[in-house]
């Protein structure tokens, strides 16, 4: 394998980027991802092995085993072309079991939501006889119907899956015996063991379902939507795919999705005992209108740790429950004057010393370390920084690997705390760097990349030594090289407000700064969000750069990295401080010699949307035009949990959601507006384009649009991505290049 050194390539990509060819950019190829860096997808760390990771191949036929230490090839766990009744020719995806002597593999994948999935899965077993060899029959888990979140018991004899809301087991050592653990669940009223809707999306998992240290038991949670609120939106018939149950009719599909104020799910917490069959309700303090996003069995087989959050999300308790006895006792309270992060949840780590907690109560994202009674043992970092993701913890060293931001919002690298506190960077590159860490976190693979860095991919110890490179991006350094690619910069500038703002700015490749150009703004906004990263991307934006615009990206106030007191000092008020700076970064722009302030655009989708919304509307008409993508119109419209970790209830804070509603300063809206939307957005319903376009239509103004049928948030499809970029290029040109 490549042992080119990090320092050696930027090296290189210094002097190809000063070697730039004329080539122009075309949308269709920026669109269609011909720019996009080669990534090395799908790597599954094998549990129980430190040396060796996995990967499915391209064609999805066969799962390879690789050496961490030298990123070769050490042999091909599974081929479906010559396991043993294997009824399928290639599937899509596939997990170990915790003890590694195990694979399931699913086929016939089926999307519900953003994290969900059905599919069929089929056992494949690793264990070899004493002459070495697997016995490569492959199993159906189950022939009752496709499942969804299957889950292997510790031992590896077990696997716990859900259909129809329902929760199922399977005994592998009585010839894949399957039974039925709840019998109550009933689409659109009763979900056992996978989350509803709301807290899939928000808390971002898909599985309620854990197995004790012992195999023994069984927990879940239980969700009781009947009383929530239900949203439907149309399909039809349309093309790719093509519904033609839909073919003369159009069809309806209905949901639970509880909106800010109302009603949620009604959740409780249960324990199966795997022999006895007896299912118990764990006693959890929980407020009527609380929540339990998480649950985890310790390695303590008496401990099963639940995590509830109250309805405004500003306290955070963790209990240690006796999944027989039903008690539970507090080991962890959290508050927080505004709100706790939903990224504070998946770094709850349990391990059998201790467990992990990354806190803002510094006022900057820190690591701290518990035992699992719940009493702070240390403070693994400090200072004015935040850490982004902690990896793991090694027990035998006593050490803890996490990444941060350090010296810098835009840049993360990968760090190593030992036992006497001695912190080491491991990763070199300044950019940013994403980690994935071998079981035992005795090596990392590191994906780093920069402005002017496609991805690179290497492999490292634990002391961030570089074993070797897997990819990087060679070709597309050369391709990138024969086109006229306009460059990212970063800057900084002040508000008349004296917020220090962090952006990037993107000029024509063959900018003259004795001309005036037309300025686009391209924003996400959203609480925590950060879109002024030093990480390399050539998107859209950088199409309409190479089109004769200057392209700016700000983070305003809101967005995260910055700490505690940036972050949220937007709590309550959604929308009218990150607008102002939005307005203020139109403002600071259109003072620079090199900028026409009558040709200033603004766009974002989702929260971008929204926000292109507020900004256009904000009292001062420095817009020119902007296209709002997916956007929330009023947050009266848009679900509980997101809506309410910011705002509360609109009962609580009507002023407040009075404020942040696109409706209540329509009538201020200057330039000209593109709405766009996914008749099919499960997120971000519909409902706030139309009931928008019908405050405009009242008011007189007019306004333009364009409905993609069938197609959700993402809207993707077929052709659909490249049209909607059309349009949007189209848009501008015609507003802001005349």
């Amino acid at each position: 394998m490549r042992k080119t050194s990090i320092l050696l390539l930027l090296c290189l990509y210094t002097l190809v980027a000063a070697a730039q060819g004329n080539k122009p950019l075309k949308l269709e190829d920026v669109v269609g991802g011909q720019f996009a860096p080669q990534d090395i997808r799908g790597v599954i760390p094998i549990p129980g092995d430190s040396e060796h990771y996995t990967q499915m191949n391209a064609e999805g036929t066969q799962i390879v085993k690789y050496s961490f230490r030298t990123g070769q090839q050490v042999e091909v766990l599974f081929d479906a072309s010559t396991a043993r009744e294997c009824p399928f020719k290639r599937f899509d995806s596939y997990q170990f079991a915790p003890d590694g002597s195990k694979l399931l593999i699913a086929t016939n994948t089926y999307r519900i939501y953003r994290h969900s999935r059905i599919a069929e899965h089929y056992l494949y077993s690793l264990k070899r006889n004493t002459a070495g060899q697997i016995n490569n029959k492959v199993e159906a888990l189950s022939t009752g119907g496709p499942q969804r979140a299957p889950v292997f018991s510790p031992d590896g004899n077990l696997v716990a899956f859900v259909r129809d809301n329902n929760i199922f087991l399977v005994k592998l050592l009585y010839n894949n015996s399957e039974s039925q653990v709840t019998k109550d669940g009933k689409y659109n009223e009763v979900i056992n063991g996978v989350p509803d809707w709301v807290y899939e999306e928000e808390f971002g998992y898909d599985r309620a379902l854990e197995f004790s240290a012992d195999s023994k038991i069984l927990a879940f949670v239980r969700w009781d939507e009947s009383e929530v609120e239900s949203y439907s939106f149309p399909l039809y018939a349309g093309q790719a795919p093509r519904l033609e149950e839909f073919a003369e009719y159009p069809g309806f599909y209905t949901y639970k999705y509880p909106k800010t104020g109302q009603r949620n799910s009604t959740v409780s917490v249960h324990t199966f005992d795997i022999k006895t069959r007896v299912t118990r309700r764990i006693d959890v303090p929980l407020d009527a209108d609380g929540y339990i996003p998480r649950i985890r069995f310790t390695h303590d087989a008496d401990k099963l740790a639940i995590v509830t959050l109250n309805r405004h999300q500003n306290r955070l308790d963790l209990y240690m429950a006796d999944p027989r006895s039903t008690v539970c006792h507090l080991a962890l309270r959290e508050e927080s004057d505004t709100y706790i992060k939903y990224e504070t949840l998946d770094n709850i780590r349990f391990y059998a010393d201790g467990f992990s907690l990354l806190s803002e109560r510094s006022g900057y994202n820190h690591l701290y370390w518990y035992s699992l009674s719940g009493t702070l043992l240390k403070q693994v970092t400090t200072g004015e920084f935040e850490v982004k993701t902690f990896y793991g913890y090694s027990p035998e060293e006593q050490a803890f690997y996490y990444s941060s931001n350090e010296g810098s919002p835009m840049r993360t690298a990968i760090y190593r705390t030992d036992r006497r506190g001695k912190t080491t960077r491991l990763t070199p590159g300044e950019g940013t760097n994403k980690a994935q860490f071998s079981d035992g976190m005795k090596y990392f693979m590191n994906r780093y990349s920069s402005l002017s860095t496609p991805t690179v991919i290497t492999l490292n110890d634990n002391r961030g030594k570089q074993l070797a490179t897997l990819e990087d991006n060679a070709k597309l350094r050369q391709l990138l090289a024969q086109y006229a690619l306009p460059q990212k910069e970063f800057f900084k500038f002040r508000t008349s407000e004296n917020v220090e703002l962090n952006g990037w700015i993107m000029k024509p490749a063959d900018f003259d700064a004795s001309r005036k150009y037309p300025v686009l703004l391209y924003q996400y906004s959203g609480p925590g969000s950060q879109q002024v990263l030093d990480t390399y991307s050539v998107t859209w934006e950088t199409y309409m750069a190479s089109q004769g615009y200057i392209v700016v990206c700000v983070d305003g106030r809101g967005t995260g990295g910055r700490g505690a007191a940036f972050e949220k000092c937007t709590y309550l008020n959604l929308g009218v401080k990150e607008a102002r700076d939005q307005v203020e970064t139109a403002i600071y722009m259109g003072n620079q010699p090199y900028v026409d302030k009558d040709r200033i655009g603004i766009w974002g989708w989702s929260f971008g949307g929204y926000m292109t919304l507020m900004s256009m509307s904000e009292g001062r008409p420095v817009f020119r035009a902007g296209v709002a993508v997916a956007a929330v119109t009023d947050w009266r419209y848009y679900d509980s949990v997101y809506g309410e970790r910011y705002m509360r209830t609109p009962q609580e804070n009507a002023d407040g959601y009075r404020a942040a509603s696109a409706f209540a300063r329509a009538d201020k809206l200057h330039g000209q507006l593109l709405l766009v939307h996914g008749l099919a957005d499960d997120n971000v319903h519909y409902q706030n384009c139309a009931e928008y376009a019908e405050h405009l239509v009242q008011l007189n103004r007019q306004f333009d649009m364009q409905l993609y049928t069938n197609r959700n948030h993402s809207i993707y499809g077929g052709n659909t991505r490249l049209h909607l970029y059309t349009r949007l290029s189209n848009y501008f040109d015609t507003y802001l290049k005349k």
